[in-house]
């Protein structure tokens, strides 16, 4: 059974896994479980990994890409995980989901509190659900499928502007936000979330406020990452990349997701361009990229 009697898609599928941002992040309690109750506004660039999908006869997982050396095309891999999850949830319904190659462009850094993983699942969970005709299928079964591979899947299915709350999995978005000219910033140091999170002084913190929706620089100024603290303790580069991002002309800088990318917010694409070619040059083997988000609808 195909979805809604659609046919199997033969043509090769095509998926951008956009690199999350993390405007600001407040960590506001934590669960019994361990899990860290989070108020986040999030939105999304317009560069990212790359994802291609077409049917085969049987599973590969195929890598390139700057960053592809830096992970493995497992069945730990978050795209196997999804792609698996994905086929369990079909086929209980009935639906075919056969055997499917998956390349993976990797342009972004990895463990860089960018989406990265849960980007590429979320990306996967979409091309498949087309490949696979399988339109069919409840938005809650997918989201909940997202939820269970991590806690930012959700948030990169979604893929538009929001404020993410509970671990991530409360979505509300955010439809007045405006694009952002922006310039990303890692110095290529992977960074572990859970051990940024064990050096939190406090999981109890205030919460968002967005005092003037109007004025999105002035509002997000306000704001906070809770992590910048403890990621700067493990990678002192976080500092650095705020100030040299601020002595190009960004009128805002902060570190995104639990690091380490930061990203510059500039009055204009060209003015994030050139901050980009100029940094580059500078520090040739540190990650810069210039980008413009997506805008609210």
């Amino acid at each position: 059974m195909h979805g809604s009697g659609a046919e199997l898609v033969n043509l090769p599928v095509t998926e951008l896994a956009p690199a999350k941002i993390n405007l600001a992040l407040h960590v506001t309690g934590q669960r019994p479980d361990g899990y860290h109750l989070i108020e986040s506004i999030v939105t999304f660039a317009d560069i990212g990994d790359h994802l291609t999908f077409s049917l085969a006869d049987e599973d590969r997982l195929s890598l390139s890409g700057p960053f592809a050396p830096a992970i493995t095309g497992g069945p730990d891999n978050l795209v196997a995980r999804a792609r698996d999850g994905l086929r369990r949830l079909l086929q209980a319904r009935g639906f075919e989901a056969p055997a499917v190659a998956i390349h993976l462009e990797k342009n972004l850094p990895v463990a860089s509190g960018i989406g990265g993983g849960s980007a590429d699942a979320a990306a996967t969970l979409r091309g498949l659900l087309r490949l696979w005709s399988a339109g069919g299928v409840g938005t809650d079964e997918i989201e909940a499928l997202a939820l269970s591979i991590g806690a930012d899947v959700p948030m990169c299915l979604a893929g538009r502007p929001l404020i993410a709350s509970g671990i991530g999995e409360k979505l509300s978005p955010l439809t007045a936000m405006p694009r952002f000219a922006m310039a990303l910033a890692n110095p290529l140091r992977g960074i572990s979330t859970p051990e940024v999170f064990s050096r939190l002084a406090s999981s109890q913190n205030p919460g968002l406020v967005l005092n003037d929706p109007c004025d999105w620089i002035s509002s997000l100024a306000a704001a906070r990452n809770d992590l910048q603290g403890p990621a700067s303790e493990l990678v002192p580069e976080i500092g650095e990349l705020c100030d040299l991002l601020r002595s190009r002309g960004a009128v805002l800088t902060r570190m995104s997701g639990s690091g380490a990318t930061c990203f510059g917010i500039f009055d204009s694409r060209p003015s994030a361009d050139h901050a980009v070619g100029m940094l580059q040059a500078a520090m040739p083997d540190w990650y810069f990229a210039s980008t413009e988000t997506i805008a609210g609808s």
